[in-house]
């Protein structure tokens, strides 16, 4: 069973959240076994298109079946109706945008993770408020590891994660993991739509093998 502590460590422990997000079912299951088989065990899937909800849970169930220790997440959440129709269909873990109480009181009564969007020192203070497990910092290039090193220590205990921007490169993720963060969220840098569209499944799994040694390193 996932909860908020088993989600939260599996993210903290990896160093690395993945996410993506196609229109296709089959060939995201297929990303999702490479990314597994390269050493994944979570990740996020996100609500970016209208066939999101109908491919997670598809994807969710599968997961289950074939890869039970994996935690398989839901992000681009931006109110309680998405929140409620992800969390019927079984997400582990819940990553949005944007701060929504309503949306962490849904999935703290859930007993999972919410992890919400971040990008002023008065959205983080709302999070924190709101016992956020983990904070999301996006858009990270825009933000940049000097503004976590500015603003952390305001927020004692508070874990954060960098999104959007996240460099697949020694020196941008030395930077973010000496700003104080737990983990990095790495998006179309590592999950190409041209990998996705082309299904370089074997492109896929060399460059995640890749990062996650790149994590260990710089961590």
């Amino acid at each position: 069973m996932k909860t908020k502590e088993t989600s939260l460590k599996a993210i903290t422990d990896q160093g690395l959240l993945p996410l993506f997000f196609y229109e296709d079912a089959a060939v995201s299951l297929d990303i999702i076994r490479t990314l597994y088989a390269s050493g994944v065990r979570v990740l996020e899937y996100t609500n970016r298109g209208k066939e999101a909800l109908t491919n997670f849970e598809f994807l969710i169930k599968e997961v289950e079946r074939e890869m039970p220790d994996l935690h398989l997440g839901i992000g681009t959440i931006k109110n309680t109706s998405e929140a409620n129709a992800f969390l019927k269909a079984g997400a582990h873990f819940i990553v949005c945008p944007v701060v929504d109480p309503q949306v962490g009181q849904l999935v703290h009564d859930a007993g999972l993770l919410w992890v919400p969007g971040c990008f002023s020192p008065t959205e983080i203070n709302i999070a924190y408020q709101h016992k956020a497990g983990l904070i999301k910092l996006f858009p990270a290039n825009l933000l940049g590891p000097l503004y976590l090193t500015s603003v952390k220590e305001l927020f004692p205990g508070q874990l954060f994660i960098p999104t959007g921007g996240v460099e697949i490169e020694e020196g941008n993720m030395t930077k973010w993991f000496k700003s104080g963060v737990c983990a990095v969220g790495m998006g179309s840098k590592l999950i190409s739509k041209a990998i996705m569209d082309h299904k370089n499944y074997d492109e896929l799994a060399a460059l995640t093998k890749k990062t996650l040694e790149m994590v260990s390193r710089t961590r």
